[in-house]
């Protein structure tokens, strides 16, 4: 496996659990599913539906987040937004995201 693949490969591992707490940052607004795919590829945070559709439902069961059907349209949409938990929950990541950031940040500039 050459360099361009192992970094593809890293990068994806990366990339993971950011979109947890990409989530519960931007359903903070109720979104549906697709609005929700486009918004996080639209900011650089590239995920696939079938990866999203199965995170929101796992999200879901954990109490994170909050889903509602909207049948007022012609065609059903259901809507997520993020519970008091998932708030919660978000917090705590992000102070992790941060302080992981910060330890890097150190390591890259040889502040060990």
């Amino acid at each position: 496996m050459g360099a361009d693949e192992l970094i593809l490969s890293h990068a994806q591992e990366l990339r993971r659990g950011t979109v947890v707490l990409a989530c519960l940052t931007l359903l903070e607004e109720p979104q549906y599913g697709y609005a929700l795919l486009e918004t996080l590829g639209d900011a650089g945070v590239a995920v696939d539906g079938n990866t999203l559709y199965p995170l929101l439902r796992r999200l879901e069961k954990q109490g994170l987040l909050i889903s509602e059907w909207n049948t007022d349209e012609s065609r059903p949409r259901k809507f997520y937004r993020v519970s008091p938990e998932g708030t919660r929950v978000r917090a705590g990541l992000l102070r992790e995201w941060r302080d992981l950031g910060a330890s890097l940040s150190r390591l890259t500039k040889g502040e060990r």
